[in-house]
């Protein structure tokens, strides 16, 4: 998610998601991000609270144009040293109680990009391998098995993300369904992930409403928010919307609703 401060990445874990969706469609629930703030508690904890349908962790912020990739969660563990392997209980914890469980890509701070078609490809094969139902004796988060992927793409080059999400939609015809999933900014079309979401593959997008004037709350002014949520509601193809906003006041640099 989009911080403009080193205080924000402070209140990651209070960036939720709450669905706007209709009854009809079905209960949305709450996304968290876990993963950037060493003082937010255990993944276990955070599942146990009963709060969240969904969480995304945060993030694998290098890959793509030839680097190896890199997860980042802060000071939970060590991820060189092999010490984030020990989440892989907490993963399957969450996924008992019901709570699907992503790896989120970006963020605001790293080195990401695909420069191909090739590229997008290739880190695909390493998600699925490393992350989701593929094998590989090196996974970073150890043997279990996430629900999917996460787009929270912030930077870098603005092509090839629709290539990935194909490739790794295509993987869920090998048994078990790969979830996808995306933060995009509010002002429409979000310049990185436009060609993405155009695909229809998208199963849950929570879009960032906030640190954006132009397309959140602010000072009582609700119809800045209304029309932007609205534009991204008739402009999605597949999968539920959801509203991202700052779970309290320091949580970002302006959006939040009192």
């Amino acid at each position: 998610m989009a911080r403009n401060s080193p205080a924000i990445a402070t209140f990651v874990s209070l960036l939720v998601t709450l669905s706007l969706i209709k009854a009809s469609q079905g209960a949305g629930g709450i996304a968290i991000y876990w993963g950037q703030n060493g003082n937010e508690g255990t993944l276990t904890s955070t599942c146990a609270t009963g709060k969240y349908a969904y969480v995304n962790i945060a993030f694998l912020n290098k890959f793509g144009n030839g680097q190896t990739p890199e997860i980042n969660l802060a000071g939970h563990c060590n991820p060189a040293a092999g010490g984030c392997r020990v989440v892989s209980d907490a993963i399957k914890s969450c996924q008992s109680r019901g709570i699907k469980v992503m790896l989120s890509l970006g963020g605001g701070v790293g080195s990401y990009s695909l420069a191909s078609v090739a590229d997008a490809k290739n880190v695909a094969d390493y998600l699925w391998n490393n992350f989701l139902g593929g094998t590989s004796s090196s996974r970073p988060l150890g043997a279990a098995v996430l629900d999917g992927i996460d787009f929270d793409i912030e930077q870098g080059s603005t092509l090839h993300w629709d290539d990935l999400a194909r490739f790794l939609s295509a993987y869920s015809s090998r048994g078990k369904k790969v979830y996808l999933t995306a933060a995009p900014q509010c002002p429409f079309p979000d310049r990185f992930l436009g060609a993405a979401l155009n695909t229809g593959l998208f199963d849950y997008v929570w879009v960032q409403f906030y640190n954006n004037p132009p397309c959140q709350y602010s000072s009582g002014n609700t119809q800045n928010l209304i029309s932007s949520f609205n534009r991204w509601a008739s402009s999605l193809r597949n999968g539920k919307l959801f509203l991202g906003l700052p779970a309290a006041p320091a949580a970002a640099g302006s959006g939040d609703i009192p």
